[in-house]
Order: C-alpha cells, then sequence, then structure tokens
C-alpha cells in the first residue's frame, strides 16, 4: 500500500533572474512524498512553468487523479505502468506527473538500498559539470554575477541573452571571466538571420554553442540558423517531448531535455536514447527548481553531454539537500544516501 501528501513551497531566488521572456525573483514548487507500508518516503517536486502551461495551481488540481494511478497500482516499482497510466489520467502537465515519477524513482531505489544512478548502471564518474547561469541584467551587475561564479569555482557559465546589447553583455562576461567556457541562450528571441550573424561575433569570442536561437513555432527558421551558423545549436523549447526529437534532428546538434517538460524520467530516458539515435548529443536543463527534483537530473548526468542542473543553485535558501555540486562538479560519488539523495534539511 502507497500514501501519498503534498506541500507547495514558495523559493526566492538568491537574485532576480531575467532571461528574454520576464524576470522571476521567486519560484514555487510543489513537493511529493510517497510512502509505503514500511514507512519509507519517496521525495520529488513539480517546478511548473507557465510558459508550458502550468501553475502551482494547476500541479495541485491534477495530483489527485496521479496519486489515485499510484495508489490503484500499489508497487513503486511498477514505473513504466504508472508513468504510462499516468499520462493517460492526465494529459499535459508534464510538471506535476515529473514530480510523482521522480518520488516513485527514489522510493524504488531507497527501497533497493542503492543511489538512483546504480539503478539505471550509470557510471557517476563521467557525469559533465553543470553550468551556472547569468540571468539578464545591467552590465555591472552581469559582471559582479560573473566574478562570483568565476570565484565560487564553476568553470562553464551559461549567458541568458535576446536583448538589442547582446554583443557587449557577451564582452563584458568575457572580460570578467577570460578562461570561462561560455554558453549562450536566447530563448527564442532572434531570428533566422539574426542568428547567423551572431553566431560568427559569438564564435570569436569563444562561445561554445547556442541554446534555441528562434522560436519554437518556427522549425524552418531553426533549421536555417543550424546550417549556416558557425557555432552548434541547441534545441530547448523545440524539444519537449519524445516526439519532437525525430523532428529537431536535422536542425539542430544538441537536444536539450527538461524533465519538467517531458513529464518524467522513464520520458526522459527514453528521449537521450531517442536523440543519440539520431546522432544528437544531449544536454539536460532545469526550471528554478529545488533539490527535491534536481537531484534526480544529476543523476541522469552520466548519460549526458552537457548538464545544466544549477536551478536550486540560484535559490537563496533550499528547504532540501540533494547532490553536492563543488566547483560545478556533479558529484554523484560522494552521495552517501540512497535514492536520488534529496533530504529534507
Amino acid at each position: 500500500m502507497l500514501t501519498t501528501a503534498t506541500e507547495r513551497v514558495s523559493l526566492p531566488l538568491e537574485h532576480a533572474f531575467t532571461i528574454s521572456r520576464g524576470t522571476t525573483t521567486e519560484a514555487e514548487n510543489v513537493v511529493v512524498r510517497i510512502t509505503d507500508d514500511g514507512d519509507m518516503t519517496g521525495v520529488g517536486a513539480a517546478a511548473p512553468s507557465a510558459h508550458y502551461g502550468e501553475t502551482a495551481d494547476t500541479v495541485e488540481a491534477v495530483l489527485p487523479d496521479l496519486f489515485a494511478v499510484v495508489e490503484s497500482v500499489g508497487d513503486p516499482h511498477a514505473l513504466a505502468e504508472i508513468e504510462a497510466r499516468m499520462r493517460e489520467a492526465v494529459e499535459g502537465n508534464p510538471a506535476a506527473r515529473c514530480a510523482v515519477s521522480i518520488a516513485l524513482h527514489d522510493l524504488a531505489a531507497k527501497r533497493l538500498g542503492v543511489p538512483l544512478y546504480r539503478l539505471w548502471g550509470l557510471n557517476p564518474g563521467t557525469a559533465p559539470d553543470t553550468s551556472f547561469t547569468v540571468g539578464l541584467d545591467d552590465l555591472d551587475t552581469m559582471r559582479e554575477k560573473t566574478g562570483e561564479a568565476v570565484e565560487a569555482g564553476y568553470g562553464t557559465l551559461k549567458l541568458k541573452l535576446g536583448t538589442d546589447r547582446d554583443r557587449e553583455v557577451v564582452e563584458a562576461v568575457r572580460e570578467e571571466a577570460p578562461d570561462a567556457t561560455i554558453r549562450v541562450d536566447a530563448n527564442e528571441a532572434w531570428t533566422p538571420r539574426e542568428t547567423v550573424e551572431k553566431s560568427r561575433w559569438l564564435a570569436e569570442s569563444g562561445v561554445e554553442f547556442i541554446e534555441q536561437p528562434v522560436p519554437a513555432s518556427d522549425p524552418e527558421g531553426l533549421k536555417f540558423a543550424y546550417e549556416r551558423s558557425e557555432l552548434p545549436v541547441a534545441a530547448d523549447e523545440s524539444c519537449v517531448t519524445l516526439a519532437d526529437v525525430p523532428r529537431i534532428a536535422d536542425r539542430c546538434d544538441v537536444a536539450n531535455l527538461k524533465l519538467m517538460k517531458c513529464g518524467g524520467l522513464l520520458e526522459a530516458r527514453r528521449m537521450i536514447h531517442a536523440a543519440r539515435a539520431h546522432g544528437l548529443e544531449v544536454m539536460l536543463g532545469c526550471m528554478v527548481e529545488t533539490n527535491a527534483a534536481i537531484a534526480a537530473g544529476c543523476h541522469l548526468a552520466p548519460s549526458l553531454d552537457y548538464a545544466d542542473l544549477d536551478g536550486s543553485l540560484l535559490l537563496a535558501d533550499d528547504p532540501y539537500e540533494g547532490v553536492p555540486m563543488p566547483d560545478g562538479e556533479i558529484d554523484l560519488a560522494g552521495v552517501s544516501r540512497n535514492g536520488t539523495g534529496a533530504v529534507e534539511r
């Protein structure tokens, strides 16, 4: 027998976080707990995004239907069956389904007495470092944030762009972090031709790749940019679910997955395999999330080429501990707890 519970948490950010679509100062997550009859509890969390039609209210509204599936199956190891039935019970709402998926995986691994990466047979030593995101702001503030990130040991920075001062921003950050690996993310703010033009001077600045330069609603524009860009292109908003992977295969170099977009850990693993089969590199990103969600993504890291799992690092205070990330290293070998390693402080 499995019992379920939820808790809504408001998470202030360390700094206001701005991308081309707007500014965030606080994130609302919904924490999910699933407990077996031996009082062992799995923990997960939803980090809903209004961009994908979800809020904390919608998550809470559909969780009873998802919990009904979990309770009717009653076996936390029946992960494939539960996730398939959740998709049948609730259309859309991927963050809500993801929270339940994470909690179930956490519980299943705990019951077997292993960290989650061991359940999947992954090598913790092959996990890439996570990038650290520098959001849009005035130039002095962006320099300051960059300096703080470098001082904290992060060697890879993800820089948000999508304004009329993109070149100034890149030059300022590069000056502050001359040795850092820099990736840029326009969050759909550029045109295809603008992407190609900007890729030239971005390449001269030593940028590694460009993430989602054009709107997801313009797949031909993404292909135009990919075929002509001086830099590799990653697809984020254009790559939401498994069905999107073959659609983007000839339009980008990197598939950027997010657990909160695809709806769960099993679906994310399918997407990783599909992307590999189509010759794409793979990155796992995140929303602004508590470690109750981020920790599960960290256990997927050995399957990735790139990791952007800094969502909990952007919080002023996280009520959960997760996978250690000293200097950006996803230290799965340093996880002393079973399951995802997420635990309430």
